[in-house]
């Protein structure tokens, strides 16, 4: 089962409805998700702060900033294939 990454901080707008839209995407294509605060982190605040939300897989960033369904849902399938 394929892992996603999702980096997120607490008190983001952005990181909540993002979370929705992987989980909706999670439900149809069966990854896993490991959520990070990147608040916990100097150096994840440092790579990512201006970009969270951010969802990775395989190391490569598949979105950030506004997730929207339709962009990950492709670029997901992309990678998941």
């Amino acid at each position: 089962m394929k892992q996603v990454i999702f980096y997120t901080r607490t008190q983001c707008g952005l990181c909540k409805d993002a979370k929705i839209t992987l989980k909706l995407l999670q439900d149809e294509m069966g990854f896993s998700i490991e959520e990070e605060d990147i608040d916990k982190s100097d150096d994840l605040t440092e790579r990512f702060g201006l970009m969270i939300p951010v969802v990775e897989l395989d190391g490569e960033i598949l979105q950030y900033g506004q997730i929207d369904y339709f962009t990950l849902s492709k670029r997901l399938h992309e990678k998941t294939r």
